[in-house]
């Protein structure tokens, strides 16, 4: 029984042979590793950047939209005291028309059929230019 155990087992040779036998992978793993470790990292990196990148937007989007906010309110505000300002100052210019008319019909210049005015009023404009 001795015979068959030895010839059908091939002698193995030691493992710092079978090291030895083996091209040179070893170097090229570590250096795909520690390319993809790189990598990773890089990638963690950018993803990092982006991250702060997309917070100080989401930051100034806020302050320009408060700005604008502002902005508009006091626009507005602007925007009502000019018109009552205008409101104003038509009722003071009718108020001053109505105040010329009555004191013109008090002197009797204002002639209420208009002949009067239209008679003068050439003479008027002839004497201005």
């Amino acid at each position: 029984m001795e015979n068959s155990d030895s010839g059908s087992s091939v002698p193995l040779p030691p493992l710092s042979e079978k090291k030895e036998n083996l091209p040179p992978t070893s170097p090229k793993l570590s250096d795909l590793a520690e390319s993809r470790q790189e990598l990773v990292d890089r990638i963690a990196k950018l993803k990092q950047d982006l991250q702060s990148w997309r917070t100080k937007l989401d930051s100034q989007v806020h302050v320009y939209r408060n700005e604008l906010s502002e902005l508009k309110k006091s626009l507005t505000t602007e925007v009502d005291q000019l018109r009552n300002e205008f409101q104003e100052l038509r009722n003071a210019l009718h108020q001053q028309q109505e105040d010329v008319t009555s004191s013109l019909r008090n002197l009797g210049l204002h002639d209420e059929s208009g002949e009067t005015k239209e008679a003068e009023n050439p003479k008027i404009e002839e004497s201005n230019r």
